[in-house]
């Protein structure tokens, strides 16, 4: 595969959607009333989309359908690893961020990383949507979209499940750690 062109060969993309559907079937509970058949042939009609979802998935975030919009005809993927993408942690919010850094610089920002992989990061509703499907980052933390004014002041938002709950915090936008990435969304 070539990050170029964004497409899978037949090989990769019977390999990903033999890992989607065995994870579709193991986690109904996620998308309850909805048919694999069904979105193996919407995937099938958005081949760009097979290359995000790869993306997902190479970096550890275990994609899974959690939803469907019945007005735009839309399945609704996201990141389901337990905890943060390992793929995708010690980065810092965006591109200031890792800019403004003067020394120790991450590797990357979970903004150029989800750009790049063509997905969305996850908003502070999405992330306590998806908490209601089940738990997730128990012992971990995700970065997520972050208000305007807030990053205007340096600031970045992030969440965590702690105490049987969804806390957010704030830090720098630069600061990064092992154990804080992203988790994000696809729509097909």
């Amino acid at each position: 595969m070539t990050n170029d062109n964004k497409k899978l060969s037949l090989e990769q993309r019977e390999e990903l959607f033999g890992t989607l559907k065995a994870r579709f079937e193991k986690n109904m509970h996620r998308h309850e009333g909805l048919v694999w058949a069904e979105v193996q042939a919407k995937l099938e009609a958005n081949p760009e989309k097979l290359w995000s979802l790869n993306e997902m998935e190479r970096t550890g975030g275990e994609p899974d359908v959690v939803g469907y919009d019945q007005t735009k005809d839309e399945y609704i993927f996201c990141d389901c690893s337990a905890e943060t993408p390992k793929g995708r942690r010690s980065v810092c919010y965006d591109q200031e961020a890792l800019e403004s850094r003067k020394k120790h610089k991450p590797e990357n920002s979970a903004i150029n990383m989800a750009t790049a992989m063509g997905i969305e990061m996850l908003t502070e509703e999405q992330y306590r949507e998806l908490q209601k499907v089940e738990t997730f980052d128990k012992k971990s933390s995700s970065w997520i979209l972050t208000p305007p004014d807030i990053r205007k002041l340096g600031g970045a938002l992030f969440c965590d499940y702690r105490y049987g709950h969804v806390f957010v915090y704030h830090n720098g936008a630069d600061s990064y750690y092992s154990v804080r990435g992203f988790r994000g969304t696809l729509k097909v």
